[in-house]
């Protein structure tokens, strides 16, 4: 991909590892943080209930956010609208820094969401340059960045915890935010045609993507692959520490196994997305999600369930995921290419919902008693309707003649 001298000059690409960064940035504002959450509980002298607001409303922040990303990034360009989330995020990660309760901490890190412009709009601008299965194979590349950090992110936020309190995190943060605005500054150029719509018009338009039965397919397919890693999150430390005993350590190291899978994933979308197609590729991550999920149900059927299998076929989850978002995030984007942003933002809203919730259940049904086998059948159920979603996708465009 190639700059332009100019970044203010229209449809000009930036370089791949711009995009890629962006998206990693959106991903480690979300999870560096976790290992400093019992000492930022002592830190602001409340429970540790509490503290985990801090993920659950970042969140459900995020989800409605992003709603408004796409349509405002449609009205007056992708450029303005990343330079001033990440203001905005840096404005916020010092509020962070120097709140003198939980409830200003609670309320900076809602407003730290803005980061979600980067990781919405890294997608957004790769459709506005590239066709439909170029798309997929691109967005594969960029999500690679989303594939690593959240394997190392709470590694080096515990690393810094240690070394230097929990604040440390959030100067990471700050500093890596000032770094990539110079980077998109120079780097982004515009690469959208502006709609010269008002925001009240761009918003009547989610009745357009909304009544489309493949839009619907491609969101429900990627919102139930993530959905499958969501509940994975809320479900895997509980399963390795109550069930397998693991000591917290241990669990660090194997938890990152669907991360191996990601990466995977996304490098065979970028590689193969458009040899095969995006509707193919995303049929084949849920049938891998299926696939890892039903051996492992099957090995704790039959008392036979370890460590290593557990975590291990989780990797499947992550291949899965790698190959079905990328592609479902193209298929959404391309079913009203004009309307792009707007699809990115409404359909990382979906997923990011879908997933929050089915979290929350996996979290509400798990038990010393039930073990595992409520994680399994709840990742089971998820990446069964996101096979049926893709397979109403592909019969729908063969009704249409696509």
């Amino acid at each position: 991909m190639s700059v332009s001298t100019n970044p203010q000059n229209q449809r000009t690409p930036p370089h791949i590892a711009t995009l890629i960064l962006m998206s990693g940035l959106a991903a480690l504002a979300m999870n560096i943080f976790l290992p400093s959450l019992p000492g930022m509980t002592v830190h602001f002298q409340t429970d540790y209930g509490l503290m985990q607001l801090s993920v659950a409303l970042y969140l459900g922040t995020s989800a409605v956010f992003q709603l408004f990303i796409g349509p405002i990034s449609d009205n007056i360009g992708r450029r303005p609208v990343i330079l001033v989330g990440l203001a905005v995020f840096m404005l916020a990660t010092l509020g962070c820094l120097y709140s003198t309760s939980i409830e200003m901490f609670l309320f900076f890190r809602m407003c730290q969401t803005s980061i979600a412009v980067a990781m919405v709009l890294s997608r957004a601008i790769v459709r506005d340059l590239y066709d439909q299965d170029k798309a997929a194979s691109m967005i594969g590349y960029v999500t690679m960045g989303m594939a690593v950090v959240p394997m190392l992110g709470p590694a080096i936020g515990g690393m810094l915890d240690q070394l230097f309190g929990w604040q440390a995190n959030f100067w990471l943060l700050l500093i890596l935010a000032a770094a990539t605005m110079v980077l998109v500054w120079v780097d982004v150029g515009e690469t959208v045609t502006k709609t010269g719509q008002t925001l009240r018009q761009q918003f009547a338009e989610y009745p357009e993507l909304l009544s489309s039965p493949r839009f619907w397919g491609y969101a429900i397919a990627s919102g139930a692959s993530s959905g499958a890693f969501f509940a994975y999150l809320v479900g895997g430390p509980f399963v390795g520490n109550v069930v397998f005993g693991l000591s917290p350590s241990v669990l660090g190291i194997y938890f990152g196994a669907p991360a191996l899978g990601y990466f995977v994933g996304n490098f065979l979308s970028g590689r193969y997305s458009m040899r095969i197609g995006v509707n193919q590729m995303v049929l084949y991550g849920c049938t891998s999600t299926i696939l890892g999920v039903v051996v492992s149900l099957l090995v704790f059927l039959a008392d036979a369930a370890s460590p290593e299998s557990f975590f291990g076929l989780m990797v499947f989850i992550g291949l899965g995921n790698g190959m079905s978002i990328p592609n479902a995030t193209a298929g959404m984007l391309s079913v009203r290419p004009y309307l792009a942003g707007t699809a990115s933002g409404l359909g990382g809203a979906l997923m990011i919902g879908i997933g929050a919730i089915l979290g929350g259940i996996t979290g509400a049904l798990l038990s010393e008693e039930s073990g595992a086998f409520p994680l399994l059948y709840i990742q089971i159920v998820t990446a069964t309707v996101g096979l049926i979603a893709i397979l109403v996708v592909i019969r729908r465009q063969k009704q249409l003649g696509l």
